[in-house]
């Protein structure tokens, strides 16, 4: 019989079957229906299916379950109901920051949990969050609009 896990997914606390060794992407995706959390390379390189673990952005794909129980996490599904995760969005849609749409939601959430420690980045804390992302359409200059165009504005809230 395969052990049961809690993990805290979205707000909302969730018993799963899962072993220690089994991979969080596929609990989320199999599991808990979380499909904006998107397989791409499964060696956690590509950055597709990054998620948030107690706010920090981490690659789902090769974290083992025994590493997330008892732990916070929040998908691409959480993103609008983040204050600030939900301006990324916005800024992202406005821009049209994606084109096919595949690496999108794991850049979202590394951006998310940047600007969750400051609305300031500097051009080395983005390429230090983008780093491990992979796009391969070309989208980079609309990405990056879209963060400094989210940080902009979490910096206008912030002082009004």
């Amino acid at each position: 019989m395969t052990p049961s896990i809690e993990i805290q997914v979205n707000g909302v606390s969730h018993r799963v079957q899962a072993g220690d060794n089994d991979l969080l992407l596929y609990v989320l995706r199999n599991d808990l229906d979380c499909k904006g959390v998107r397989f791409g390379c499964g060696a956690g390189n590509c950055g597709a299916c990054t998620v948030l673990m107690d706010g920090r952005a981490v690659q789902s794909c090769d974290m083992p379950m025994w590493g997330v129980a008892g732990r916070s996490l929040s998908t691409p599904e959480q993103l609008a109901g983040d204050p600030v995760g939900a301006v990324v969005l916005d800024a992202f849609v406005e821009l049209q920051a994606a084109q096919c749409g595949y690496c999108i939601n794991g850049i979202m959430m590394s951006v998310t949990a940047l600007l969750h420690r400051t609305t300031s980045p500097t051009p080395a804390q983005l390429q230090d969050t983008l780093h491990r992302h992979l796009c391969r359409c070309g989208a980079h200059a609309r990405i990056l609009r879209a963060i400094e165009a989210a940080a902009a504005r979490l910096l206008e809230e912030a002082s009004a």
